[in-house]
Formats: structure tokens, sequence, C-alpha cells
């Protein structure tokens, strides 16, 4: 039985009262009338008036004016760091979904070697494709270069990126991952993250020391402790309650909404009164910050 709780109320700082200045439409929603604009994705014109097609943020740039979708696939750009499973070996490359309308494209001269080799690949190499990866595995990459057709071309070409081991997947809303220099956080709670853009967030225990020369694709088998697996078990579920309310995931957000469910048991997180006054004292801490 749950008891009701006396509630803060949060008061809106000007950072957040700025974002009523931010246009939401809805499909329909005339967005201006002036002819002036050009059109944008998610508008088209009716009745020489801008529209919306989509609900969504409206965005302008100089004369240009578009509609960035509440909820969509991932739209990759160059740079994004993404967590995604491999669905196919082809060849000379890996088919790799990451959440986005085409599947990715990992070339094989696009990963390191075992050893960190430089070298060009040979046919061997081709022959052993599925030592390095098959299908199944979940790797984190980066986007190298978008294709014509929206298709993603993704390396591993750095230490940091390869084949993930033991851990916990968590899928979300892209438009909930916060772009960000890093997106490799190791969390002081005992637990490491990695937050894709794509919407894949990958939970995993603090890694020890790294062996460089398996160049990205050693995984350690050794068991995992209760304790690391409870704290990626409540992490997990802090995830899952951010993205049901719509919190935007960065280091900071997820760090506080650990530490407010520390007075909840792990499996009584998600029940929706508790998962609601875990994110509102959450809220709370990020505008205090913020403040």
């Amino acid at each position: 039985m749950a008891l009701p709780t006396f509630r803060k109320q949060v008061s809106l700082s000007p950072s957040l009262s700025a974002l009523d200045g931010k246009d939401l439409v809805v499909p329909g929603d005339v967005i201006t009338s002036d002819t002036g604009f050009m059109r944008g994705h998610g508008t088209y014109m009716d009745e020489e008036k801008l529209t919306a097609s989509v609900a969504g943020e409206v965005e302008r740039v100089n004369k240009l004016v578009c509609v960035r979708p509440l909820r969509t696939r991932f739209n990759g750009e160059v740079g994004d760091v993404v967590v995604g499973r491999i669905t196919e070996v082809q060849q000379k490359r890996w088919k790799v979904e990451t959440n986005s309308r085409l599947d990715s494209v990992l070339l094989l001269s696009s990963v390191n070697l075992p050893g960190g080799e430089l070298r060009r690949r040979s046919a061997e190499d081709e022959l052993t494709m599925r030592d390095y990866l098959q299908e199944g595995d979940l790797i984190s990459a980066e986007v190298q270069s978008v294709f014509s057709d929206g298709a993603l071309s993704l390396h591993t070409r750095s230490l940091k990126y390869g084949k993930l081991g033991q851990g916990v997947l968590v899928q979300l809303s892209p438009s909930l991952i916060k772009r960000q220099k890093t997106h490799f956080h190791n969390l002081p709670c005992g637990a490491s993250i990695i937050l894709g853009n794509n919407g894949f967030v990958w939970l995993y225990p603090a890694p020890g020391q790294q062996d460089e020369e398996a160049g990205g694709y050693y995984t350690s088998l050794e068991p995992v402790s209760l304790s690391d697996r409870e704290v990626i078990s409540r992490l997990r579920n802090c995830l899952l309650a951010l993205g049901a309310h719509k919190v935007l995931l960065y280091d900071t957000s997820v760090l506080y909404c650990y530490e407010s469910s520390l007075p909840h048991q792990i499996k009584d997180i998600l029940k929706p009164e508790v998962m609601e006054e875990i994110v509102m004292v959450t809220r709370q801490k990020l505008v205090e910050q913020e403040g």
C-alpha cells in the first residue's frame, strides 16, 4: 500500500520557462502564412501557408523552417556514437541494426584488426570475419559517413569502440538522448554507461584494465558480482522511469535518478506512483543545479 507523500512544488526556472517559446505543433497546424520562408522537413504548403506534417518542435535556421518530430527513428549524423546489433555477415561487411530506417553497414576495412595491426585486409581476413563479429553480437561504433539513401556507414577504429561484453541493453527513444562531447561515462555508483545517440543505452560493470592487444574484441566472461548486478538493475529501471516521463538522458540526470531511487527496492522503481516520485525529485535536483 502506498501512502501519499508531501511533494515539493517545482518552481520553473527561466531556463525551463524559455521552452514555452518553442513552438510545438501537431499535423495540420499552420506554422506561418509568410511566403518568405523555405519549406524544410516535416512541413508542406497548403493554400500558400506553411503547414506541419508531423507532431514536433518547430526549428528555424535563417529562412528555412522544419519540424523535428518528437518520436522518430534514428537519423544519424557523422560523429554520432551508436550501439547496435550485428544482423548479418556479408562480403567484406557486417549489417548492423541501429534503430534507424535502414540497416547500417560496418565495413571490414573500418574495424581494428586484433593486435592493432595496420595493413590491407586480405582474403584470409574475409574468411575469419565471424571470429571478430557474428550475428547477435552487440557493438559500439561511430558514424563515419551517411550514404545517399540515408543508410549509415560505421567504424570502430578506436579502442573505446568494438564488441560489447556482459551488460544490459536498454532501448529508448533517440530524441531523449542529449548530445554531448562524450557518451561514455564511468558513474560513481560503480557501473559504466554508453548513451548511444540512436536510443540504445548499454549498462555494464566498471571495466578493469583493458587488454590493448585485443583491438576491441576481447570480452571478459568473468562472473559479475551480486553488488554490480544490483547497481546495473537499478540503473536500468531508472532509465526506463526517465524514458516514461520524457526526461532528457545524460550522465547527470541518470545519476540524480539513481540517487533518488536508493530509498526504494529495485523491483518497486517501476511502480507508477514510485516512478512518478523518483522522477519528480530528479527534476527538482536538475532545476536546482541549473539555477
